[in-house]
């Protein structure tokens, strides 16, 4: 792969980790809002907030790795490559070149413990609220919702400490390149797309966002829902596949073929739960071939609208009709997740 297409591949995998797309927590975190909630101007601020800060931390980055490029002698890529070297060995280097190098090495590391607890704050309740919604009759009752935290947490804890052993740079690696893969996000958002465009429907989505926010939003937003993303989505996931190369440590090491095995095993372990969710659907719905398909690809007519449009909108007479056949069951204004 050229390298300039070899860069848009990789910064457009990057988005997905920097925005925490596809990873369920901003719809968890979303969940909390009232219907109301402007949620538009949010993601517009949360792309410019996010965008912005990724800009201004370029010139730290490559200013330090510029200014040690020089002191060496040698091409700045040949400093550090991207990962943990980057973090661990390169910055805490040019940190010792500062004047008041230990209170900037404090800072700096400090710095690393605070980015990763929070980041494990929204991770760890995007998967809490997810399993609470699914079964609210189980985990919301006195502290279980609790007790699922701290299960989850000494779960993660105990993997982590995996990776803090003599070879657990090498797990590291491993779970990073295939676990946490930008593949598997792909994945996932070219199927979240073309649910949201084309099976519940880009014209309903869009009116039920105008229901909440009280305006429309910019009438492009349809043809990125169906084209545009996923069509881009499909586009990097193929060239992953197409250029594939197994992963080495440092550029050296090749880990054995069980180690792959592994890899490719926690990759798919996200992305085969969509094929087969779907399989296992259509295999347990009753009548025929089309008529599950035709069930399984209508929205959920309780997927109603609650504010000033839903007189108006082309769904109110089917949902008003189901309802009053006592076909659907109402939902509640807000649910607390507590």
């Amino acid at each position: 792969m050229p390298l300039s297409l070899q860069v848009w591949v990789d910064a457009g995998t990057q988005i997905f980790f920097s925005y925490a797309i596809c990873l369920g927590c901003l719809t968890a975190l979303g969940s909390y809002n009232s219907y109301n909630n402007n949620c538009y101007k949010d993601c517009l601020m949360l792309c410019c907030l996010n965008s912005g800060t990724s800009f201004v931390a370029g010139f730290a980055i490559f200013s330090v790795l510029g200014f040690m490029a020089y002191e060496q002698g040698v091409p700045i890529e040949a400093v550090a490559e991207s990962g943990p070297g980057l973090a661990f060995i390169a910055y805490p280097k040019a940190v010792t070149m500062m004047p008041l190098s230990p209170l900037w090495a404090g800072l700096f590391f400090l710095m690393l413990i605070f980015l990763g607890l929070d980041s494990q704050f929204v991770c760890v309740e995007s998967l809490v609220t997810a399993v609470v919604d699914m079964y609210p009759d189980t985990f919301r009752r006195g502290y279980r919702r609790e007790y699922l935290i701290l299960g989850m947490s000494i779960v993660s804890f105990l993997f982590g400490l995996i990776m803090c052993m003599e070879g657990g740079m090498y797990v590291f690696q491993l779970f990073d390149s295939y676990a946490a893969s930008g593949m598997c996000l792909l994945f996932v958002a070219i199927f979240e797309s073309i649910c949201i465009g084309w099976v519940y429907g880009s014209d309903r989505f869009y009116l039920n966002i105008e229901d909440m926010i009280g305006f429309k939003p910019v009438f492009f937003i349809k043809w990125c829902w169906m084209i545009l993303t996923p069509g881009i989505c499909a586009g990097i996931f193929l060239f992953f596949l197409i250029k594939y190369k197994p992963l080495k440590y440092n550029n050296v090491y090749t880990y054995p073929d069980w180690g792959y095995g592994i890899g490719w095993f926690m990759a798919m372990s996200s992305m085969v739960c969509i094929p087969l969710g779907m399989i296992w659907k259509i295999a347990t719905t009753p009548g025929t071939f089309a008529e599950r398909m035709k069930k399984l690809t209508t929205p959920s007519p309780d997927l109603k609208m609650r504010g000033k449009l839903n007189a108006l909108s082309p769904y109110a007479a089917n949902d008003a009709k189901l309802k009053v056949d006592a076909k659907v069951s109402t939902i509640s204004e807000k649910e607390t997740h507590f």
